[in-house]
């Protein structure tokens, strides 16, 4: 039988309640309305037939009168008509007595009324009006009397009657009513309970179908759905079966190599040495190392259910922003980056001393290609930091040691070429010259080296002001004029109008336009053309140099700007100055970050040939004054 006709038929009961219901009260309406035909039929018409004998009793009495006051042909005709309505209403109420004692009275009525009629034709024969007034009050008026009282008998007995069947009626709808609602919560409570049970007995296969699928859900891979229904549920009950036999077998043949895996996947992250978390996206670590449990917190170990709660801050937010980083939409398949930037490690304080942790974050991936997690990977470099402070240190001290003999050296080939020492001959002018240049190459190489320690130690901060766009500008132009000339390489600049002031430190970005400017003049070709743009963008103010060299190719021009960037084989590095170490770069993006703006190459294309390349970076807009300031500023 199928699932449908088994549902219908559970409403069957219900349903046959219902009916029984509405046959019962169907029945109790019948029965009153018997109950008001009935008072209709027994009492009503006696009634009226009572009340019409009074009315022509009363006006056979008036027909009396008016035969007694002289106008006798009037109350003889009217006397008459009433006589034989009285008789017609007389002969109904005979015909419907149906009280007890109804009988009796109207044999009253009629005998008296029998009475009546022969006083009033000994009435109607009187000759003399006199007489007949003396014979009303004697004889007519106490027989008119016994006439209308027999009536008024009849009349009182059915009126009883129909009041004591009403009260009758009306208790008789009191307990209809009352076994109505008894029927109706009978036939509602056996319907309700009937269907219940046949629904019960329905669902009873589903209910053993949602038990086999949570306790195979559990791993219970033994159980099995026993369901004796030949409809949809058993057939669905046969597949379930089939499915769970099916994974049984599955996973006798694949659980050993699974759990060796796990095992061994396991080994691998717990031998790291470095501290390794699997978050999920609500927080939960779904597995850690031992490294992990030493050095963050040991309940990573022992707690039932651990979550990033328990890592302590602040390592607690840098893993939640590397988890982010990875689960977020449209995310790399791993954020590790080739060299790590030491300067996002985060110091870790324990009683054996500092220890500095920097992220490395990949996604965990379902079988489908979901990301479900990520592994974060904490790399100790405390002992890399030192090393690269030791080595900052020693090239500070290097850089520090060699500028005094670098400068006396110099000085010295300048004193010897403007011959303030004597005379030299054109060869010892060209061998003082080419040590002149190796200097003056050397010297930037210090200060360069200089510049990265001052930055690397956090010392070289800014010193802001409103520094004019055009002017900063100039001064780079005219201090790269001199390598231009030699280099026969035209300087051009183009300012914008609306440029205005930028909020930096005049010395920094003056380094760092002189870096683009040496940069973009060694790599032009002789009779080249070098410019220098500066145009407004929304919100600040971006500062162009475009060289006719040979470009940088696409795949370099992210990792140009890092320090010691190298071209590939054969090219000179763009990040370098003359015969520096390609820092002069590194130095730039890292001043124009420090100034909040940003700094790239574009390609620049004819035809879709390149013909050089366009270095540029923004700087913010210096603020706008208020009105006082603007009225006190140029004219006081």
């Amino acid at each position: 039988m199928r699932l449908r006709t088994k549902v219908l038929l559970a409403q069957v009961p219900l349903l046959v309640a219902l009916l029984a219901l509405g046959a019962v009260a169907t029945s109790s309406i019948h029965s009153l309305g018997r109950r008001a035909d009935r008072i209709l039929r027994e009492n009503y018409r006696s009634v009226l037939a009572s009340q019409r004998m009074k009315e022509s009793l009363e006006r056979i009495d008036s027909g009396l009168l008016f035969a007694a006051a002289g106008r006798a042909e009037a109350g003889v005709r009217q006397v008459d008509e009433q006589i034989a309505a009285f008789g017609r209403e007389l002969r109904a109420q005979q015909e419907n007595v149906t009280e007890p004692g109804e009988e009796h009275a109207t044999s009253s009525l009629a005998a008296s009324w029998a009475d009546y009629l022969v006083i009033v034709e000994q009435y109607r024969a009187l000759p003399e009006a006199a007489d007949r007034i003396d014979a009303y009050f004697a004889s007519v008026e106490p027989s008119f009397r016994r006439v209308k009282d027999a009536a008024n008998h009849v009349l009182d007995l059915n009126q009883d009657a129909m009041s004591r069947k009403s009260d009758d009626a009306a208790g008789a709808s009191r307990t209809l009513g009352e076994t109505i609602v008894l029927a109706a919560a009978i036939a509602c409570a056996a319907g309700a309970i009937a269907s219940a049970v046949l629904t019960a007995r329905i669902l009873r296969p589903i209910g053993v179908l949602q038990q086999t699928t949570r306790r195979l859900g559990e791993g219970d891979l033994a159980v099995r759905a026993r369901v004796n229904d030949s409809g949809e549920i058993g057939r669905l009950a046969d597949e379930f079966n089939a499915m769970a036999d099916r994974l049984q077998r599955y996973r006798a043949s694949t659980l050993g190599d699974l759990i060796e895996a796990q095992s061994a996947m396991h080994a691998a992250i717990d031998s790291l040495p470095d501290p390794v978390l699997v978050i999920g996206p609500g927080g939960e670590i779904r597995d850690s190392n031992s490294a992990a449990a030493r050095l963050l917190s040991p309940l990573l170990a022992s707690a039932a259910a651990p979550t990033v709660d328990l890592v302590p801050e602040p390592v607690r937010a840098m893993v939640l922003a590397a988890r982010d980083r990875v689960l977020r939409p449209g995310a790399a398949p791993a954020s590790v980056s080739d060299g790590p930037d030491l300067r996002e490690a985060v110091r870790l304080d324990r009683l054996d001393g500092p220890v500095l942790l920097l992220p490395r974050a990949a996604p965990v991936r379902a079988a489908e290609g979901d990301i479900v997690a990520a592994t974060v990977v904490l790399q100790d470099v405390t002992r890399l930091v030192r090393f690269d402070e030791l080595k900052d240190d020693l090239v500070s001290t290097v850089a520090h040691e060699f500028r005094t003999p670098l400068t006396s050296l110099r000085m010295a080939i300048h004193l010897c070429l403007e011959e303030v020492a004597g005379p030299t001959t054109e060869t010892q002018r060209d061998l003082l010259t080419a040590s002149r240049g190796d200097c003056e190459r050397l010297q930037r190489l210090v200060d360069e080296m200089l510049d990265i320690a001052r930055i690397r130690a956090g010392r070289d901060a800014l010193v802001r002001g409103d520094a004019d766009a055009a002017a900063l500008v100039r001064d780079a132009v005219d201090a790269a004029r001199s390598a231009a000339r030699d280099r026969r390489v035209e300087l051009v600049s183009e300012i914008s109008p609306e440029a205005g002031t930028v909020s930096a430190d005049r010395d920094r970005i003056l380094v760092v336009l002189g870096n683009l400017l040496a940069n973009a003049v060694r790599h032009s070709p002789e009779g080249g053309r070098v410019g220098v743009a500066v145009l407004l963008v929304p919100g600040a103010v971006r500062f162009e140099v475009t060289d006719e060299g040979p470009g940088v190719p696409d795949a370099a021009r992210e990792a140009i700007f890092e320090r010691g960037a190298q071209l590939a084989p054969g090219r000179q590095s763009a990040g370098r100055s003359s015969g520096g170490a390609g820092l002069g770069l590194w130095i730039a993006r890292e001043i124009v970050r420090a100034h909040g703006g940003a700094i790239g190459i574009d390609p620049r294309l004819e035809a879709g040939v390149s013909t050089g390349s366009c270095f540029w970076f923004t700087l913010p807009r210096a603020p706008e004054p208020s009105g006082e300031e603007r009225q006190a500023s140029p004219d006081s």
